[in-house]
């Protein structure tokens, strides 16, 4: 997995220095994106008539068990927002790219939040919500904030540009993540209690977050496991969360927390604390068999929290549905806290002004 994250590295750099030369030098085929989405979201709003758009933003994936959370989560937010269009993009060049190819049977065609923004602003929606399905307020979320920010100065490419009296006017508001500050944490370790507290009675229960590298800590969100872990043991001494990025907080110092707690044996039950079940979930937390375990190296990345709590003498249980794991947009009362972000955000630049407080 390692070989295969560092080449996802390099192409992720590739596109997005194409990208941003995108918004200076725009070629036929990103005019063409543009055109595409705009006529598309156009039409919605002609035959909806509505005045409000709600775009949710996430990272993405190319798993069908996540494509059919997104679309529940959609059909949530239509009935939460009966006033509203409601459209999906995802943040992320390499997942949409391979969603439109089918990477897991099924193909999707999602684009990213500056291309729905830019149609959303053609189509002179009077009140735009900007919803962020980011777990914490880190790397992905700061990506968010920027494009939105981008969308409001009317910076997309040269040939695209919005009305600027329109942009004026318009209210645009942004949605936090689930994870946004210590309210929410307090909330979501309740939440997730009462899903799981038969489990806790009996064995160990670890979430698995994402994380950021150090480097990547915006605005120093990975506090919000440690804090999501604090608030849980409240409830059991069993549960716990780790990241497959955050430093000091991996598999193995979920395991050495465990056994300072005398949790040294017995069922460890996985969970993904992240918004869907997609690569992550099926490979780096539930992979199972000689392919994601290394005997000599057992704390490398590569081997999977199965094989690794196996191994060291726990029982790894993976709840599953449907056979796959859960992400946390397919427990309703978890994503009904995203929904009520929504419905609480602020104006942009209000949000914008709390979160860079040294902004002019």
């Amino acid at each position: 997995m390692k070989k295969i994250k560092i080449f996802m590295m390099m192409l992720l750099a590739v596109l997005s220095f194409a990208a941003c030369s995108d918004d200076d030098d725009p070629n036929e085929n990103v005019i063409s994106e543009y055109t595409h989405n705009d006529q598309i979201v156009s039409a919605q709003k002609a035959k909806s008539g509505k005045n409000e758009a709600v775009l949710l933003v996430a990272f993405g994936s190319t798993w069908t068990n996540a494509f059919a959370a997104f679309d529940e989560t959609k059909k949530a937010y239509e009935q939460a927002f009966p006033n509203a269009d409601v459209y999906f993009c995802f943040s992320s060049d390499i997942c949409i790219n391979r969603a439109s190819a089918g990477e897991h049977g099924e193909k999707r065609d999602y684009y990213e939040p500056r291309y729905l923004l830019h149609a959303i602003g053609a189509a002179k929606y009077s009140k735009v919500y900007v919803q962020s399905l980011q777990v914490i307020p880190g790397e992905e979320f700061a990506n968010v904030v920027a494009a939105v920010k981008k969308f409001a100065n009317n910076g997309y490419v040269k040939d695209a540009h919005l009305d600027d009296e329109y942009l004026k006017k318009v209210e645009i508001h942004l949605g936090m993540p689930l994870l946004n500050d210590l309210d929410e944490v307090d909330d979501v370790a309740k939440l997730l209690n009462d899903l799981y507290k038969d489990e806790a009675a009996q064995g160990a229960v670890a979430f698995m977050g994402h994380g950021n590298p150090d480097n990547y800590d915006s605005f120093k969100a990975n506090v919000r496991y440690t804090q999501l872990e604090q608030a849980l043991q409240k409830f059991s001494k069993n549960y716990y969360v780790g990241t497959v990025d955050m430093k000091n907080n991996y598999k193995q110092n979920v395991m050495d927390r465990m056994k300072g707690n005398n949790i040294k044996n017995g069922k460890v039950y996985l969970h993904a604390l992240m918004s869907i079940a997609g690569d992550h979930a099926h490979n780096d937390m539930a992979g199972e068999g000689s392919d994601y375990w290394d005997s000599k190296d057992p704390t490398s990345e590569d081997n999977s929290w199965f094989e690794f709590f196996k191994n060291n003498g726990y029982e790894s249980i993976v709840p599953m549905k449907n056979e796959n794991p859960l992400g946390l947009l397919e427990l309703p009362t978890i994503r009904q806290i995203w929904i009520n972000h929504t419905k609480n955000a602020e104006l942009l630049e209000d949000a914008y002004h709390s979160m860079y407080p040294e902004a002019e």
